[in-house]
């Protein structure tokens, strides 16, 4: 075939969980059209905005395509990958030799997890450079799944999802899955798997403070207080003990603890959770009831639960609920996957980085978690002087400054950085603070590979994604510029001095194929002695992806804590037990801070966070940055659709458009994370984006606020008051 021939290429999309399959018609190195792959097994011919909009990343004129190196007056000029990446490496290393590895971190976005190179890589460049703990974006998003996963299950990385293409009640709190098409639950195209469900003669219901796009096409919702959902969960498993639903099965014989746990919630009884949720006694009962009688049933939570100050003790309910019906490990219910690369029995054997509070933050002694520190505590580390302090950051796809609490404090500490360093498209409101910048190849120039949500994916699933189309000459992958970095930190490092080359040559043969061949062969599905099975080769000749078939039973087999067994009651939970019955009554007290709303956020389905902001595709039409507002809240402070409102904490307060809206319950305003792009001092090259307007709701996030048992940030049910500008 000839360079200027058109040809199809079959590869996934990896901007969000859902991994939707795409069809890309190509001719050379230009992409002439994105479309849902049909005969995708997952999503079926299903994609979002997004997917498409990856044409649009490919020819964005704003993306770096060079290293380049920041000057004195904080412009940028391209400089050479040799040059750029010993710039980076001497860097490194000389903060590491003098100040020690704990000198040193990174913070890493959520793009690493849809490639293979940043979740395999990026640990062994951390040992590489003795880096003692990592940040990330899961401690504002979704780090009590991951704590609870390990305490209970024993590894962050087995996560149950809802088995939703054969449910009969699927109980969403504080998730919008449609528009996600999951979070945390891999399931392209939600809204048909929804119908799905209810033309089975099943129900949906969601309970959120909004009437969410999911809300939209369930069969019920629920308005609910933001932050209260622990005691609403707490009360729907006193119910279940009152009605005599109490009904484990399987899971008795694996599962310690349940009754330490039902006696615990006992005082949380549902006149007592109505009083603070806004739900109805009568209605928390029916709830409780619905799930335990159900045929089968599965409750799923998401950012409601998990960004409040109480998101590990209450997503500790959501698993308790599910195992107290009977739903853990059951058809219809909460199951594991069967991932084809089974990323969590690799990830236990190949890292010793998993664990829980084995050292706590130098400055406020915070819990950490899998050798990672909450970001809310980042700023601390790097602006509070003495032993330990942060002097060097690698900024990996991510953009803290607007995703992380108090942003402006964060902006502030990363000035005060000896060393930055970004791996990012863009120079953005984080990355502008870098001394170097190395842009990795897009996601279309690259072969990839799945490694991360066949684990928490709705149905077993395995696809190999090949370029679609040539990386530019001299341009560098995500796995160029990490297996680049680390030889270069390995020849700088006198135990491994002598063996860096050796090091490098094996590891550019081993990865991606042989690795992941290897990984295929050792998995559940895998081809071993004596059995055919999956190999890369196998996967490589489905185009399109291969169907592993439905979610399976697994347990006690698949569980990784000692003698696989669950302990329901952990300790560490149960300890911080009397924080949530003392938070509720003072409630019950009607003792506040005198701030009369509370802020949650919203997610768009244009909206990726940050980043795919500077697609014109996905930014035209309506503004969706606006603060939505009842209308009895905003009649009360003399506003309108289209005025200007001041939203304001004791962080700081920010301008914002008022949309007034009934899908908000009274008391409660939302206001989308991401926006910002025109801050003071951030360069050109973010045009479009920068053009969009608005301000950063996390600039009036607190960093005080987290869940302490986690150190996830508590970005929701955020105290504020709302005035006229």
């Amino acid at each position: 075939m000839t360079s200027d021939e058109q040809r199809t290429v079959h590869r996934g999309c990896n901007l969000c969980e859902a991994s939707c399959g795409l069809t890309i018609e190509v001719r050379g190195s230009e992409v002439l059209s994105i479309r849902g792959d049909a005969d995708d097994p997952m999503s079926q011919g299903y994609v979002c905005p997004k997917g498409i909009a990856l044409q649009d990343l490919q020819t964005d004129p704003d993306r770096l395509r060079t290293p380049v190196r920041r000057r004195d007056d904080g412009t940028f000029e391209p400089i050479g990958w040799d040059e750029a990446l010993d710039l980076v490496a001497d860097g490194l290393t000389r903060i590491r030799d003098r100040d020690g590895g704990e000198a040193i971190s990174f913070y890493l976005g959520n793009p690493i997890t849809h490639g293979w190179a940043p979740v395999t890589l990026v640990p062994l460049l951390m040992d590489a450079l003795d880096v003692k703990a990592r940040y990330s974006a899961a401690s504002v998003d979704q780090q009590p799944q991951h704590l609870l996963s390990y305490l209970l299950y024993g590894s962050p990385l087995l996560l149950p999802v809802p088995d939703i293409d054969r449910t009969d009640l699927l109980l969403v709190v504080g998730g919008n899955p449609v528009v996600s098409n999951g979070s945390i639950m891999t399931a392209p195209d939600m809204r048909r798997r929804i119908s799905d469900l209810q033309g089975r003669g099943g129900r949906v219901v969601v309970v959120d403070p909004r009437r969410s796009e999911t809300a939209d096409v369930a069969d019920e919702h629920i308005a609910i207080r933001p932050g209260t959902d622990v005691w609403l969960l707490a009360a729907m498993l006193t119910t279940l003990q009152e009605e005599g639903l109490v009904r484990p099965g399987r899971a008795s014989g694996w599962v310690d603890g349940l009754q330490q746990v039902l006696d615990a919630v006992r005082p949380v009884t549902a006149e007592r959770a109505a009083a603070v949720t806004g739900v109805p006694a009568e209605t928390i009962r029916r709830l409780a009831v619905e799930l335990g009688t159900a045929r089968r049933a599965a409750v799923y939570g998401r950012l409601g639960v998990t960004q409040s100050v109480f998101g590990t003790p209450a997503y500790w309910l959501v698993h308790a609920l599910n195992i107290a019906t009977g739903r853990l490990d059951e058809v219809g219910g909460v199951m594991f996957s069967t991932p084809a690369f089974d990323l969590p029995v690799i990830g236990a054997r190949t890292t010793d980085l998993i664990g829980y509070d084995r050292w706590r933050s130098r400055v406020r002694g915070i819990p950490e978690f899998s050798a990672e520190l909450p970001v809310a505590t980042l700023a601390d580390e790097i602006l509070t002087p003495g032993t330990g302090q942060l002097r060097a950051l690698v900024l990996y796809a991510g953009n803290p400054v607007l995703s992380a609490p108090d942003g402006t404090r964060l902006e502030q500490a990363l000035q005060d950085l000896e060393l930055c360093v970004a791996v990012d498209y863009y120079v953005t409101e984080s990355t502008r603070h870098a001394h170097v910048i190395l842009p990795p190849t897009s996601p279309l120039e690259r072969d990839e590979f799945d490694v991360v949500f066949p684990a928490v994916s709705v149905h077993n699933w395995v696809r190999w994604s090949p370029a679609a189309v040539p990386a530019p000459e001299g341009s560098m992958s995500d796995a160029d510029i990490l297996l680049a970095l680390l030889a270069r930190v390995w020849r700088r490092t006198p135990k491994t001095r002598r063996t860096a080359a050796v090091r490098e040559k094996a590891f550019r043969g081993l990865f991606p194929k042989r690795f992941v061949d290897l990984g295929l062969r050792a998995g559940p599905h895998g081809a071993r002695k004596g059995r055919s099975g999956l190999t890369l080769a196998k996967v490589m000749r489905a185009e399109h992806g291969l169907d592993l078939g439905p979610l399976v039973r697994q347990l006690p087999q698949r569980l990784m804590t000692e003698r696989h067994r669950i302990p329901l009651a952990h300790p560490a939970v149960l300890a911080d037990w009397p924080r949530v019955l003392a938070a509720l009554e003072e409630l019950e007290a009607g003792r506040s801070d005198g701030r009369d709303l509370l802020l949650i956020g919203r997610r768009h389905l244009r909206s990726n966070n940050s980043w795919m902001h500077n697609s014109a595709r996905l930014t035209k039409g309506r503004n969706r940055f606006t603060v939505q507002m009842h209308p009895d809240d905003a009649a009360a402070r003399g506003l309108a659709d289209g005025d200007t409102a001041v939203i304001s904490t004791d962080v700081g307060s920010i301008e914002v458009p008022v949309e007034v809206t009934d899908r908000l319950m009274p008391g409660v305003v939302s206001v989308p994370h991401g926006y910002g792009h025109d801050r003071a001092g951030t360069p050109t090259g973010w045009r479009h984006a920068s053009s969009l307007g608005g301000a950063s709701v996390n600039d009036i996030t607190d960093t005080q606020r987290i869940d302490p048992l986690s150190g996830n940030a508590a970005v929701q049910a955020v105290p504020v008051t709302v005035s006229r500008a």
